[in-house]
């Protein structure tokens, strides 16, 4: 049996000096010292050894096995190595190579625009929330103080699906939603960002255009409140030296209503084109939350008071970076959208 032994030792070595793949090692692996293998099966033959016999021929098999399975290991490494260098050398690349650059743009310069404002608004303990685009009349216009045949609809030249449905002419919408949503009508304060659509038919105007409102309803809630509001979000975006100044107007859910307008942050009030020489720029409306509005969203008027604000997304990109044509902000034309990266470093 010691000369079979040797035999087998011998065969294996030389087979496994002249194994050229992992795959092969393998198989000879399993020949060998596999359960059916040739040492395993010279083990299982043991019983017919004499009592004296079998720990020498045992120390032997386990010996040659010891030695083997070390010789399996190295030449196992030997053709991993091997392997890999050839794979490397197949899948080589020349990085020296020149190569085509690919076009790449950034974040939209309104994402940017409305996701600054946001963080903005978040940290000061508001709520941002959505509304549907195709609004109904009831919440457009009716609950917000804008019956059937009031005068104050023909500003907003609407597109109107059927009698009753329509694309929201503006954000408001949502103030009316979130009043009537909130069932304990307990304090809300919320920003409004989303699409808007008016039937505009002139060089200066977008059928659809974006706007953000923002809406605060609480007990004792005052126009200095509203003030402080917008000068800290106009600050924000377009800088600390930015100066606010309030014009009485109308909007018939706010009572009083003010056109809200900024120093030109191109001049700094001196007078320059964009401003057209007078130093202050329009930007925003606000007002006090009409009282009929909130009695009509469920809030007592002699409790509760509020404040609201809007303004177009697209205007305020266009002022915070310098951008000329509305028309960019819809081409996707990656030359536009590539600068906006390096302008915010």
């Amino acid at each position: 049996m010691k000369e079979q032994i040797e035999q087998i030792k011998l065969a294996s070595i030389e087979e496994v000096k002249n194994a050229k793949e992992v795959k092969e090692l393998n198989d000879l692996k399993v020949k060998y010292l596999g359960k059916k293998g040739e040492l395993t099966l010279l083990l299982r033959g043991m019983g017919a050894l004499s009592p004296e016999e079998r720990p020498i021929i045992g120390g032997l098999v386990n010996s040659v096995r010891d030695e083997l399975n070390q010789l399996f290991e190295a030449k196992e490494k030997e053709l991993q190595k091997k392997e890999l260098a050839e794979k490397l050398e197949a899948e080589k690349i020349d990085v020296t190579l020149p190569s085509n650059k690919t076009k790449t743009g950034s974040k939209h310069p309104l994402n940017r625009v409305i996701e600054e404002i946001e963080d903005l608004f978040v940290s000061m303990g508001y709520d941002v929330v959505e509304g549907p685009e195709l609004e109904t009349d009831e919440y457009c216009f009716e609950r917000l103080n804008l019956p059937k045949g009031h005068p104050a609809r023909d500003m907003q030249d609407s597109f109107y699906i059927t009698p009753e449905y329509l694309l929201r002419t503006q954000t408001s919408a949502v103030q009316a939603r979130v009043m009537m949503a909130n069932e304990e009508k307990t304090p809300i304060r919320v920003i409004v960002p989303g699409k808007t659509y008016r039937r505009e038919d002139d060089a200066t105007h977008s059928h659809q255009f974006n706007q953000v409102e923002g809406l605060v309803v609480d007990k004792n809630i005052t126009l200095a409140h509203l003030k402080g509001t917008l000068e800290v979000f106009m600050r924000k975006l377009l800088g600390e030296n930015t100066e606010l100044r309030f014009r009485p107007s109308y909007f018939p859910f706010t009572e009083p209503s003010y056109e809200v307008d900024v120093s030109c942050f191109k001049c700094g009030g001196k007078g320059c084109n964009l401003c057209k020489q007078t130093g202050w720029i329009e930007l925003l409306g606000a007002g006090m939350v009409h009282p009929n509005v909130l009695k009509m969203n469920g809030y007592d008027p002699k409790v509760y008071t509020g404040f609201a604000f809007g303004t177009g997304l697209d205007r305020l990109a266009m002022f915070k970076y310098g951008i000329t044509d509305m028309r960019y902000l819809y081409r996707n034309d990656v030359r536009f959208l590539s600068q906006f990266d390096e302008m915010d470093r």
